[in-house]
């Protein structure tokens, strides 16, 4: 047996970008290294906060999602630069294409990060050594930073890619736990986010070792399974395999967009309704998915967030029928409070080519028409940016541009990996 591979059990590996949108820029133009740089939007919006940073300008106190004015106050000579989403598609597409050639069992779970099962690579050396190999060839040959994570599970390889960074690699193992990860906050765990924390420090659960000693029938009651799951998580216990094929499941679509200012105008909130149905749409068309139910998700002035959902049995993926939903939601929901931001997802997705339709026996000729049309319709609209066939007096929708940061790119990313894989 290869020194460091267990005789029963798993070695995973959690490999972990560092400062990946500023790595990727810095790549690009390395007069950039060295200096505070952060990947924001507009600065002009309100929108325009800090997608991240590199480690130069977290050292001055900017952080992800903090506003771009209060980052420049931090750091006056901070370099500001929209995000290049195709240069870090790309980017992403090469680093995942290394991981590929240690073992075909890897799992992105998003466009900096991903899961290695190196269970059956002695071949290839150590699990310190392939990470180190895997480290090098990221930096050397793309020119990008990474900390890896190793672990008998995801979990505890997820934990110990996060506690050496930039350029760390740290092994986790389940003996160590008491010493290593128990005494850490227990906001610090994976999984548990502001609102769960205040619930466990509600119950004296301060550090991730109280979790892990917590009795499971009271965490039941205040959190459900999940709470079940914390404590199995908190004790180094994770069952779950990397798995190459979860990069192909899709359970929902979504998109969401914070307005320029909190408004009631049903104007401006209707555009964006219609741009969100557009993107949606486009994106389930890409995948081939179509859905039974559309949720909106409506945050007011004052953060309170509520969504809604409606489900028809019949498969939803056209801009015409998202949208149609997402109106009936809206007028049925809003309380006429200004709007922050509005979010559309359409779930309960299927294959298009599995979903089984009922057509009605009359109009089963004209609903192929209309798939011929939409389909035409669909081409023009991907190669000119916009539909021609709408009428000019409609409101007019403004399209995504490249350097547009959405909620849903971190997913989409998973487009271009599917179509190699």
């Amino acid at each position: 047996m290869t020194h460091g591979y267990p005789k029963n059990g798993r070695v995973i590996f959690h490999v972990d970008m560092n400062s990946f949108y500023a790595s990727v820029e810095m790549a690009y133009n390395p007069s950039l290294k060295g200096k505070p740089l952060a990947i924001a939007g507009n600065p002009e919006e309100r929108r325009g906060i800090i997608v991240t940073s590199s480690y130069e300008a977290r050292a001055k106190g900017v952080k992800t999602t903090m506003p771009l004015f209060q980052a420049r106050k931090l750091c006056p000579e901070l370099v500001v630069l929209k995000p290049n989403f195709e240069r870090y598609r790309k980017a992403s597409k090469e680093m995942f294409k290394l991981m590929a050639e240690i073992t075909d069992l890897v799992e992105p779970v998003s466009i900096d990060e991903g899961y290695l099962d190196i269970t059956e690579c002695g071949s290839q050396g150590t699990p310190l050594e392939i990470a180190n190999r895997l480290q090098q060839r990221l930096l050397n040959e793309l020119d990008l930073p990474s900390s890896i994570g190793i672990a008998p599970n995801k979990f505890l390889a997820k934990m110990a890619s996060d506690m050496k960074k930039p350029l760390g690699i740290t092994v986790l193992r389940k003996r160590e736990l008491n010493k290593v990860l128990w005494p850490l906050d227990v906001a610090e765990m994976h999984g548990v986010g502001a609102k769960t924390k205040e619930k466990l420090n509600q119950l004296s659960i301060v550090t991730i070792g109280d979790l892990a000693k917590a009795d499971d029938s009271q965490l039941r009651r205040v959190l459900g399974i999940n709470g079940v799951r914390l404590i199995q998580r908190a004790n180094g216990e994770d069952e779950r395999l990397v798995d190459p094929d979860s990069v192909f499941d899709f359970k929902s679509v979504g998109n969401s967009e914070t307005l320029r200012q909190d408004t009631i105008d049903d104007t401006v909130l209707f555009s964006l309704l219609r741009k969100l149905s557009v993107k949606v749409a486009m994106r389930l068309k890409r995948k081939g998915y179509v859905g039974e139910t559309v949720q909106l998700m409506i945050r007011y002035h004052d953060r309170k967030t509520i969504t809604r959902s409606i489900t028809v049995h019949r498969p939803i993926a056209e801009v015409d029928d998202i949208y149609g939903l997402a109106i009936h939601l809206f007028e049925t929901h809003w309380n006429y409070d200004p709007i922050r931001l509005l979010g559309i997802t359409v779930q309960g997705l299927v294959e298009k080519q599995n979903y089984q339709e009922q057509l009605d026996l009359f109009h089963y000729k004209e609903h192929l028409k209309k798939e011929e049309i939409q389909t035409v319709i669909d081409n023009l609209t991907s190669k000119y940016g916009y539909n021609p066939f709408e009428h000019k007096t409609q409101i007019s929708t403004p399209h995504p541009t490249s350097e547009e940061p959405t909620t849903s790119f971190q997913k989409d990313f998973l487009d271009d990996y599917t179509k190699d894989h």
